[in-house]
């Protein structure tokens, strides 16, 4: 399969971003920008469009004047293996940006995230399915996720479940 390359559409502020993002991913950098001639619409020499690498995955741009911007109809999510790295990509993205519900946020260009833990993903799949609903509820209230609040969470409901079923044990002695 070919590969798949977001391609993304600023107004004006293509280099500032491509230069923000690569400073805040690994393994990143950027391949090159192109410029505007006097036949476009743009300022001549000012940036037409960019190409970048976030930690291996590549993404084209354009600055392409004000007639589309970004929604919350697409968004990245950033696989995070534990707090300290959804901390670490939560507080660079949500910088000068917004943060909104269930770990998304809205980064200063408009573009939006989703800062995840892996350890939520291990949550809501748990086989008890009152452990799931406890992570999720947890995970609906916050912002930025905590993984110890889903872990308490679920392990909440774990022991409300043990004690409920020594009740019944001794009910039945």
């Amino acid at each position: 399969m070919p590969p798949i390359t977001p391609a993304l559409w600023f107004d004006r502020n293509l280099q500032e971003a491509a230069e923000f993002y690569t400073s805040v991913f690994p393994n990143s950098h950027i391949e090159g920008f192109t410029r505007y001639t006097d036949a476009g619409p743009g300022e001549p020499g000012s940036v037409l469009t960019g190409t970048f690498v976030l930690d291996g995955t590549r993404f084209i741009a354009i600055n392409g004047g004000p007639e589309f911007s970004f929604t919350e109809a697409v968004s990245f999510t950033v696989h995070c293996k534990d707090q300290e790295e959804v901390d670490y990509y939560w507080d660079r993205l949500v910088d000068g940006g917004e943060e909104s519900q269930c770990g998304w946020l809205k980064d200063r260009f408009g573009l939006s995230w989703q800062i995840v833990p892996d350890r939520l993903y291990e949550l809501i799949g748990d086989p008890d399915s009152a452990r799931v609903a406890a992570a999720t509820r947890a995970m609906l209230g916050m912002r930025k996720i905590v993984v110890a609040e889903l872990e308490q969470a679920a392990q909440s409901v774990s022991e409300l479940t043990r004690q409920a079923g020594r009740s019944i044990r001794s009910s039945r002695l």
